[in-house]
């Protein structure tokens, strides 16, 4: 198996035959389960094999079910109490409450269209799905709050990682400097090659240093992308503290016996998702 180093931020384990990755920050403030799967582990076959967590791409569903069974139970969560995403690269954050418990896995969605959530209700798992985007975790040890978030490049351009730290400061009064926060495995920047029209939203909703320093310019309107160092700004920007901040450095399309690259499989894939619940401290 392929070592996961993530400059020491982060960890490889593995439960029941099922590896899944998590950061130490994370695990160090005690009020959270956290984790990322990786596509090994699973009962999927075919291009879905084996961990696919997307019940979207065409995979069996009971398949799917299992498979977040089997995550479940090596994160020791319950599928009863997931509430998975409807992501579309926005940059909307939905609160996630009790009656939500369930939603999109067990029980329909009565919501579309939501990249981000966030919750302060223990023992709700929240669920977002990857095969290349940009995972970003947060946990509020002080207001006993959580949020998740997909960010693609689109997400990133939109800073929903300061919306989702905005939208907790509203809902549960975090205060930035107090929530410790990752960045999760995705695409790197030698991976990810970008047209001239994403380079130029980067430079339109970055500053000229920033973007400078996010866009490696390839000549001939071709630019590779660094999605890692883009949201660490966006959630430094956002008053997070740096030493709050874990970045990986595990890329999809490196190591795609591991993980599931939507580029490196050209979309011939199942998905990978992050896991994200409070533990319950009152008991």
């Amino acid at each position: 198996m392929v070592a996961v180093t993530g400059s020491g931020t982060t960890e490889l384990k593995e439960k029941n035959h099922v590896p899944y990755i998590q950061f130490k920050n994370l695990s160090a403030t005690g009020i959270v389960k956290h984790g990322f799967s990786t596509r090994k582990g699973g009962v999927s076959t075919g291009i879905f094999s084996s961990m696919n967590l997307n019940f979207k791409r065409g995979d069996d569903p009971d398949a799917v079910l299992e498979n977040y069974r089997r995550m479940a139970a090596a994160l020791n969560m319950r599928v009863e109490d997931m509430v998975l995403s409807d992501q579309t690269h926005t940059t909307n954050v939905r609160v996630i409450t009790e009656e939500d418990r369930g939603k999109g896995i067990l029980r329909p969605q009565d919501y579309s269209d939501v990249d981000g959530m966030i919750t302060n209700v223990p023992g709700i798992v929240l669920v977002t799905s990857y095969a290349d985007c940009v995972p970003l975790y947060f946990v509020d040890p002080v207001r006993k709050a959580i949020g998740l978030s997909h960010s693609g490049w689109k997400g990133t351009v939109g800073h929903i990682g300061q919306k989702t730290v905005e939208k907790m400061h509203e809902v549960y009064g975090s205060e930035p400097k107090d929530i410790v926060a990752a960045i999760g495995p995705s695409i790197c920047q030698s991976c990810y090659e970008v047209s001239d029209d994403v380079a130029e939203a980067f430079r339109a909703n970055f500053t000229a240093d920033e973007a400078a320093d996010i866009l490696l310019d390839k000549g001939n309107g071709k630019y590779q992308l660094d999605l890692w160092k883009a949201n660490w700004y966006v959630l430094t920007d956002a008053g997070i503290l740096p030493e709050h901040l874990s970045v990986t450095d595990l890329c999809t399309a490196c190591h795609p016996d591991l993980l599931w690259s939507h580029r490196k499989t050209n979309g011939q894939r199942g998905g990978l998702s992050a896991f994200l619940s409070l533990i319950d401290t009152s008991v």
